[in-house]
């Protein structure tokens, strides 16, 4: 009689998220319309004129991530000065903002211009156009922070994580006292007696 040993059970392959199954579709698809785009103008205008648009855009690219980044660093050791003000910074007098905050989409703008393409250069002249740029940033911002709300394992999770968690889930309230220190009277408690 022989007996035979049972295979082990078959596990699933580890689903792929849409964004790992999309993006690189949708760079290809990028690719190829950026490389359709030039070749219809170097038809209608010839070579020279391509090869001009692209090297304006790296140098126009060049520029604005240059000036991005001058800016940023002049907010940064502004309000790192002592007793530097909000609007010496560049924020609004009301407004408390990062160093950098401002600088994301003029970057972003910059290093599309930078991308040899005609699509990335219209993606990139978004970026910079005051109006366009507002509304980009507002979009951005909203979906950050939805996802930064929702997202086990994101930014906005980071406090439940830090949490000390019973083997059953719950969580464990108390505080930490130390053996050497005498704990502090709390104000709602009464003296205690000498």
């Amino acid at each position: 009689m022989t007996f035979a040993a049972t295979p082990p059970p078959r596990s699933r392959p580890p689903q792929r998220s849409r964004a790992r199954r999309f993006v690189p579709l949708g760079v290809a698809a990028w690719v190829v319309l950026e490389i359709w785009l030039l070749t219809l103008v170097a038809d209608a205008a010839g070579g020279l004129t391509v090869l001009l648009l692209l090297v304006a855009g790296v140098v126009a690219g060049g520029y604005v991530i240059k000036r991005a980044g001058r800016r940023a660093w002049k907010n940064l050791t502004a309000s790192m000065q002592p007793g530097a003000d909000p609007a010496a910074s560049g924020a609004a007098p009301g407004e408390q903002r990062s160093p950098g905050s401002g600088n994301t989409l003029p970057m972003l703008g910059g290093l599309l211009l930078m991308f040899p393409g005609l699509l990335s250069d219209a993606a990139g002249l978004l970026c910079l156009f005051p109006p366009t740029r507002k509304l980009l940033q507002r979009r951005a911002e909203r979906l950050l922070t939805r996802q930064a709300r929702y997202s086990p394992g994101s930014l906005g999770d980071a406090f439940q994580q830090a949490r000390m968690h019973q083997p059953d889930g719950k969580v464990v309230q108390g505080e930490v006292i130390r053996e050497d220190e005498e704990p502090a009277p709390r104000r709602d408690d009464p003296p205690l007696p000498r």
